[in-house]
């Protein structure tokens, strides 16, 4: 895995790397809107993980997660804050995303 020094960095380095859809975390799966789809945990692999913390406030973290589906043929990213603004996820949903922490 590369090192990023930054959120959008890494955002547009993968997304050049196919990584091209949005999810989003719902109460037990991934969302992507634009394929209108609803990925199980058991639906999709997580590829890599990045976590950032901005310098200027200690309270704003998140994580970024290089998502593939190869049974909806999709490759995607997650951006989630972590620590207080974490959402709020099924166990299911979340032990999957932690696993890769």
């Amino acid at each position: 895995m590369k090192n990023y020094t930054t959120l959008s960095e890494a955002i547009n380095d993968l997304t050049k790397k196919g990584y091209t859809y949005n999810f989003n975390i719902k109460s037990d799966y991934i969302e992507c809107a634009e394929h209108n789809l609803q990925l199980q945990p058991d639906e999709f692999e997580i590829d890599e993980v990045y976590r950032f913390q901005e310098m200027s406030d200690v309270d704003n973290e998140s994580i970024l997660y290089a998502i593939s589906s190869v049974h909806n043929n999709l490759k995607g990213l997650l951006v989630n804050a972590y620590g207080i603004y974490a959402e709020t996820a099924s166990a299911v949903l979340v032990a999957k995303l932690s696993l890769n922490k």
